[in-house]
């Protein structure tokens, strides 16, 4: 590199972590009367937060299930509430380890709500109820950015060769792009 060139430590803000996971859980209910069959089940009232945990993010949250079921022989109906607890850990595909610990942010997102798959009545007279749900998180923290910079400010020189060819980008992973862009 030519002595004209220096270098400059930018600290700034960015994302240095992402992580995406697709669960599938079980849940079991006990209604008061025992069910002749299920007619409905829907998940209403999610609520959930984000905290950094470790080498990943935990997605801590609730949610109401609702169960609207037959019993006596199918001539009377009730609808069975419960609320559900979970902390769903999504582990992040990317980690910038040299982000500032102290700083960190993170966030996530439902990309799939969570719903209802399946719901059944064992012989016990409970009611399982197979739910789908996916999150996407992001931690943000602030990190080191190496720049190049020419002193003075002189834009007139601009043929430093950072070595970018066109095979370069064949390495790139595609998960860790940005669809938003």
């Amino acid at each position: 590199m030519s002595s004209k060139y220096q270098s400059r430590e930018i600290i700034t803000k960015a994302i240095c972590g992402k992580g995406r996971k697709f669960s599938t859980v079980t849940h079991t209910v006990t209604p008061p009367h025992k069910p002749s069959s299920i007619l409905g089940a829907w998940i209403i009232n999610h609520q959930y937060e984000a905290v950094a945990a470790g080498d990943g993010i935990e997605v801590i949250g609730t949610y109401d299930i609702n169960i609207w079921y037959s019993y006596d022989r199918n001539s009377q109906t009730e609808v069975a509430k419960e609320t559900v607890s979970y902390v769903e850990n999504v582990p992040l595909s990317y980690l910038d380890s040299r982000h500032r610990a102290s700083t960190v942010e993170v966030t996530a997102e439902a990309t799939q709500e969570p719903s209802t798959v399946e719901a059944s009545v064992s012989g016990d007279g409970r009611v399982a109820i197979r739910v789908e749900r996916e999150f996407a998180v992001e931690l943000v923290a602030e990190t080191k950015l190496h720049v190049l910079v020419v002193p003075g400010g002189d834009d007139g020189d601009k043929d430093f060769d950072f070595g970018s060819e066109l095979g370069d980008y064949e390495d790139l992973d595609p998960d860790l792009l940005d669809d938003e862009l």
